[in-house]
């Protein structure tokens, strides 16, 4: 029951986001036909999360809470993607061709990767003078609980901001994915498009806030 205002909170954003979706204001100068989805993203992009839903909680629970004021990942956390993109351009050898999937692929997770291991090591309770006190295996273990605890809620949260980010990267090095396709289906007024985007990031948090649902 604690959990209820919570849920029904977040069933009014996500309503009215899809209702937005739905209603998308506006109106085309030139009808366009709503593109087709673009299945073959579909791995890369699963490869993408899936090495940001290991290696970023990985990292947070090696270092801890003081990765979150780590000078170097902050510095690498700074640069815009259109900076990595325009950088991996620069350095990528012309005999290779276009970088492609793979390019794009190395260019996320460095843009990526710094950002979210400060985000996840941030919100680690702090260690000192307890658990430090108690020796490392403790440590490990407090990290290990609240790492599981936040992990579905990190990955409902910041997916919406990974496929606006995949956005500039794609456009950059010529490579269709889930970004572009949401950006195209705004240009083109695709609204049961958008309202099934917006429908799947829904559906993400709800998975996300009912495995983790506390009994009384």
């Amino acid at each position: 029951m604690r959990r209820l205002p919570t849920l029904a909170g977040g069933f009014a954003v996500w309503g009215l986001a899809l209702a937005l979706a739905w209603a998308l204001p506006g109106a085309l100068w030139k009808p366009a036909a709503p593109p087709p989805f673009p299945f073959p993203a579909l791995i890369p992009a699963g490869w993408a999360l899936f090495a940001l839903a290991l290696v970023a909680p990985l990292a947070a629970w090696v270092g801890g809470p003081a990765l979150a004021s780590a000078a170097p990942l902050a510095l690498l956390e700074a640069p815009p993607d259109l900076l990595w993109a325009g950088l991996l351009l620069a350095l990528w050898p012309a005999v290779w061709g276009p970088p492609g999937t793979g390019g794009w692929l190395a260019a996320f997770l460095v843009s990526a990767l710094p950002g979210e291991i400060r985000w996840l090591s941030q919100a680690l309770p702090p260690e000192s003078p307890f658990p430090a006190a108690w020796g490392p295996a403790a440590v490990r273990r407090v990290r290990f609980l609240a790492l599981r605890r936040l992990w579905g809620r990190w990955l409902a949260a910041r997916l919406p901001v990974w496929l606006t980010a995949t956005l500039v990267l794609e456009r950059l090095l010529g490579v269709p994915g889930l970004g572009t396709d949401w950006l195209a289906r705004v240009t083109a007024r695709d609204r049961a498009g958008l309202a099934a985007w917006v429908g799947a990031l829904a559906l993400l948090w709800l998975v996300s806030q009912t495995s983790q649902w506390e009994t009384p």
